[in-house]
């Protein structure tokens, strides 16, 4: 395994700057932040550090050269909205840019786009899904045909009340896993697994990798606390809100050596890349940074 970082958290430096921090402080890997040039409507979303509009096989072997130099490997491009929106115009544009990120994932020899299944909070799971086995099929296709596998992340997307009551993002649960796969069963189509979201749900991480080991292609080292006065003052119903608390790998409610021992009981062998949205290390660069180190020390024991 390697150990890499998503650089979303780091939206004010270029991807080389981010490339040569990386390597320097002893990361293996990156996953590239890769939004449209646009207003973020969340946070750590609207990062691009890969334009992949006008990204050509020029350009791309220029940043494959340059990520190489640093030893470095591109895990995977990152790009996480919402194609199942309930807007129509803002699913074609979301899908529309999607497809531009298996395009340069394909362009740059990159085997993996992570990304959200999305989903419209106001409709039921079983809805979603007859949505889901609309949208999705050609997708997965596009993505196939360009050997480029998607990796969905596993974030139910209830953060705050604009995302009230069903959240924004459908695969969040085994149960919905198995009935996406079996509506899409192609082998390019899996999980880029984050436990912090599991942990919120009260499901058994380690079960889950040795359960869905052949569709984890990529994941997540983000941590979760929960907070129980939180829970006495608003329950469980409020899905998270105002107790699910984001944190780096070491300072939440995970057991790190119990998930890595899973995954490599499976013979997971790719990257785990620290997805930084811990509060207490952001607002300045070198807060962020620090933060990285952080999870770099907690998880640097297991990943060799």
């Amino acid at each position: 395994m390697k150990l890499g970082i998503f650089t979303a958290a780091l939206p004010d430096n270029t991807l080389e700057q981010v490339a040569k921090w990386g390597a320097e402080s002893g990361f293996e890997a990156i996953e590239v932040a890769c939004w449209p040039f646009e207003k973020a409507t969340r946070r750590y979303a609207g990062v691009t550090h890969i334009d992949v509009e006008s990204l050509d096989a020029g350009k791309a072997k220029e940043i494959r050269k340059m990520v190489d130099g640093y030893g470095l490997t591109i895990s995977a491009l990152g790009y996480y909205p919402n194609p199942l929106h309930a807007d129509a115009g803002h699913r074609e544009m979301v899908i529309g840019h999607l497809k531009k990120v298996i395009s340069a994932a394909a362009l740059l020899e990159v085997p993996i786009v992570g990304t959200f299944i999305g989903k419209d909070k106001n409709k039921t799971v079983p809805q979603n899904l007859e949505d889901y086995a609309r949208i999705w099929p050609g997708i997965v296709k596009f993505a196939g045909e360009r050997s480029v596998k998607i990796a969905i992340e596993n974030c139910p997307m209830i953060f705050s009340y604009d995302e009230w009551p069903g959240g924004n993002n459908l695969a969040s649960t085994p149960a919905i896993w198995r009935k996406m796969w079996e509506i899409i069963p192609d082998e390019n189509f899996g999980l880029n697994l984050d436990p912090s979201h599991l942990v919120l749900q009260m499901i058994d991480y380690e079960r889950v990798v040795r359960e869905f080991a052949d569709r984890i292609f990529h994941v997540h080292a983000k941590d979760l606390h929960i907070d129980h006065e939180g829970i006495y003052q608003h329950g469980v119903l409020s899905q998270g809100m105002g107790w699910q608390i984001p944190r780096l790998p070491g300072f939440g409610d995970m057991n790190w050596s119990k998930f890595i021992a899973a995954l490599t009981g499976v013979r997971y062998d790719y990257v785990i890349s620290i997805e930084h949205e811990d509060r207490a290390y952001e607002g300045e660069e070198e807060l962020v940074k620090r933060g990285f180190y952080i999870a770099r020390d907690v998880l640097r024991p297991y990943i060799h």
